[in-house]
């Protein structure tokens, strides 16, 4: 089971960019340190991507934190123009792809997401947008929106495990997003075939599953992700996020056994009503589990470290 070591980091909302939450955080796993991108929200509650570094062995020692937006948002009338929030990171060759969600508003409903790529070509200091569109869109299978993905390249192919939504629903007049985690496969992390590939369907009292984040070891694919119930889960306890988990024996076909996350909320605690966005890795011989607790990362994130029983 995961063993809680505590919060790591929260914004102080120092700067115009960053006055509150540190969400979706994201782990980049360096030679001497560990650097995390995260979400946060300036002025306006627009979402940007900003990092801090840490040490390796003690994540919350921080010895770096970044005092600016990784990059712009979006041109007017782009994927990406409302916000952007990091998704996943890899290496490919020299370059580091960092897969993150783009947030544009709508008129009959809040907001729709999409998935963009940006790359950096300086060991991730600094990324520039591969387009200006997205790479995971709505097409005529997936019509809604998708978001928070975990991309991982093996055996030749690209593999990114999605949010997908599937429909909106009225909930005392206000919309909602229902959403699952859908599957899909690429050669080149870039142009991506949608088929619709359901990986985690939603069970009958859910409505969204977010931030599948996924290892292998030995022959067994494991998946972390949040999950929420349908209505009333922004200020309802029982409601909100907690963290679920799956298996698979190839990474396409999943059994969820939500009994064996190892981690739940902790009373009295910066992650006392909520637990969400996993983003689970390998760290030397370890596992580690960086996540959200209260507010959708209003009080920042934390880590957990896996302790055989």
């Amino acid at each position: 089971m995961w063993e809680k070591k505590g919060l790591i980091y929260a914004v102080e909302g120092n700067y115009e960019w960053n006055k509150s939450h540190a969400q979706v955080p994201v782990v980049d796993v360096l030679s001497d340190r560990l650097r995390i991108y995260y979400a946060t929200r300036n002025s306006e509650g627009k979402s940007n991507i900003s990092f801090i570094e840490v040490e390796k062995e003690n994540p919350q020692k921080i010895i770096f934190e970044n005092n600016k937006p990784l990059f712009s948002f979006g041109n007017l009338g782009a994927f990406d123009d409302s916000g952007m929030m990091p998704s996943s990171i890899i290496n490919v060759g020299s370059k580091k792809y960092l897969y993150y969600i783009g947030w544009t508003t709508r008129q009959s409903v809040p907001y729709q997401n999409a998935v963009g790529l940006a790359v950096s070509e300086d060991d991730g200091a600094t990324f520039h947008r591969i387009s200006e569109g997205p790479i995971i869109s709505i097409n005529h299978i997936e019509p809604y929106f998708s978001g928070t993905s975990y991309v991982m390249f093996e055996a030749g192919l690209f593999k990114i495990w999605y949010l997908s939504c599937i429909k909106w629903e009225l909930f005392e007049g206000k919309p909602e997003p229902i959403y699952n985690i859908k599957y899909a496969e690429s050669l080149d992390g870039i142009k991506w075939n949608q088929t619709g590939k359901i990986a985690i369907p939603l069970l009958e009292d859910e409505g969204g599953l977010v931030s599948a984040s996924v290892i292998k070891e030995g022959q067994v694919y494991k998946m972390w992700f949040g999950r929420r119930k349908k209505s009333d889960f922004r200020t309802n306890t029982e409601n909100t996020y907690r963290i679920g988990y799956a298996e698979s024996k190839n990474g396409v076909h999943w059994e969820r056994k939500d009994k064996e996350a190892g981690i739940d909320v902790t009373k009295d605690n910066w992650d006392s009503e909520m637990i969400s966005y996993p983003y689970v890795f390998k760290n030397g011989t370890t596992l580690y589990m960086f996540y959200n607790g209260n507010g959708f990362g209003k009080t920042g994130f934390g880590y957990a470290i896996w302790k055989d029983k």
